[in-house]
Formats: structure tokens, C-alpha cells, sequence
């Protein structure tokens, strides 16, 4: 089986089986609705996202409680949660690496959730510039934090998982990026319990051009 370490692990079994021990159903979906609410409260009206690694699409189902006539395409690279999450009305689901992964569409809304954590480092950039390319506007992040890459060793395995400065290092590789908000779920929520997930909302910036040059500015 072709691709890296990572893409071989959550192609397989492993990816199978995380998608099993993951399914809450509507709890689980309660406490997503209830997070980007949060998450996505400082943004307008999203009418359209990407979602990089959505496994079986319970985020989705959270964005149209939020959104209604939301359109979502998804990332997904194990099969089984690919086609669990094409179930869900008005998801286009895309059962391949985030690696591989093209579109001319743009959206409103490009985001991950837990996700970046699993990538391979030398990738990283490649997915950090789908995120951005893809996105009118807004970009979701939502991941394990650590001001310094820091190794974390994952179900025994050694490599497969890494904290990082993952938003602070995209708003210094795109400088049209701004950090619009930014935030903490905590395990112990009374109301809508996740991981210990940090989470920051960049927006893009358009530039103006006044005559003397460029400015910032919506």
C-alpha cells in the first residue's frame, strides 16, 4: 500500500477501528453544535465549507444545525468513515489523502479537528496550504496546542502524533491571515464536554489598493 506512515495507519484497520471507538452519536453531536457555535460565533454566515479529515461526519451534521442550507464537501481518507459520512444530506465527500485532494471550489469555511496532530511533519505545509487556498474567508482550527512541536507518543505508537503551534505557524506563513478569535474546550464542561482542544478562527484579509500602495481592509 503506497503513502506515508500516516496514510497507510488511518487508510486501514487502525482508521476503522478509531471510527468505531469513536461513534456517540447525539451526545457527541450535542457538544459539537455547542462548540463551534462558540468557535464560529465572531464569523458571518457560513453557507459553504471544507472540512480536512472529517471522519464519519458528525461536524457536519453540527454545521447544518447551525446552518441549514449549508453546503459541505469533506476530506476523508479511510473508507469506512468516507462512507458514513457520505450519508448525510448536502456532504460531498471525498474519499482520498488530503495529499491528493484538489478542487477549484472555494469556501466560506476551511477547517480541521483533530487532524494536524496526525500529519506527517514534512507535510504539514501542504496541508496548511489547502486550508488556506481553499478558503474565502474563514479558517477552523481546532487542535491539541503546544508552543513548541513536542512528540506524543499515540496507542503505543512512537511518531504518529505531534503538538504544535499549528495556527501560530500558519498566520506566519500567510500574511493576509488575522487571528479573529481563539479559545479552549475543556473535558470537564458542564454543558458540552470534548478533548482538551485549543481552537482559533484566522481570517483572510483582502487587500485595498488606496494608490500609494496596498492596504488591509475588508
Amino acid at each position: 500500500m503506497e503513502g506515508t506512515s500516516h496514510e497507510i495507519l488511518w487508510k486501514g484497520s487502525f482508521g476503522n477501528e478509531y471510527t468505531v471507538r469513536n461513534r456517540h452519536g447525539e451526545e457527541m453531536i450535542a457538544c459539537r453544535v455547542g462548540n463551534l457555535a462558540r468557535c464560529l460565533a465572531r464569523a458571518d454566515y457560513i453557507s459553504s465549507s471544507l472540512e480536512i479529515g472529517s471522519n464519519i461526519g458528525y461536524n457536519e451534521i453540527a454545521l447544518q444545525r447551525l446552518y441549514p442550507d449549508i453546503k459541505m464537501d469533506v476530506v476523508e481518507i479511510n473508507k469506512y468513515a468516507a462512507d458514513e459520512c457520505a450519508k448525510i444530506k448536502n456532504v460531498s465527500v471525498y474519499n482520498t489523502s488530503v495529499y491528493d485532494f484538489t478542487t477549484e471550489n472555494r469556501y466560506d469555511l476551511t477547517f480541521v479537528n483533530g487532524v494536524l496532530i496526525y500529519i506527517d511533519l514534512d507535510k504539514l505545509a501542504k496541508v496548511y496550504e489547502s486550508l488556506y487556498t481553499y478558503s474565502k474567508k474563514y479558517i477552523l482550527i481546532v487542535e491539541y496546542y503546544n508552543p513548541t512541536p513536542v512528540d506524543v507518543k499515540y496507542r503505543g505508537l512512537d511518531g504518529q502524533m505531534c503538538k504544535r503551534d499549528f495556527a501560530g505557524e500558519m498566520l506566519d506563513k500567510y500574511s493576509d491571515l488575522n487571528l479573529l478569535d481563539y479559545g479552549f474546550i475543556y473535558h470537564r464542561d458542564k454543558a458540552f464536554p470534548m478533548d482538551d482542544f485549543n481552537w482559533f478562527l484566522l481570517e483572510k484579509i483582502s487587500k485595498t489598493y488606496t494608490g500609494g500602495g496596498y492596504n488591509d481592509g475588508l
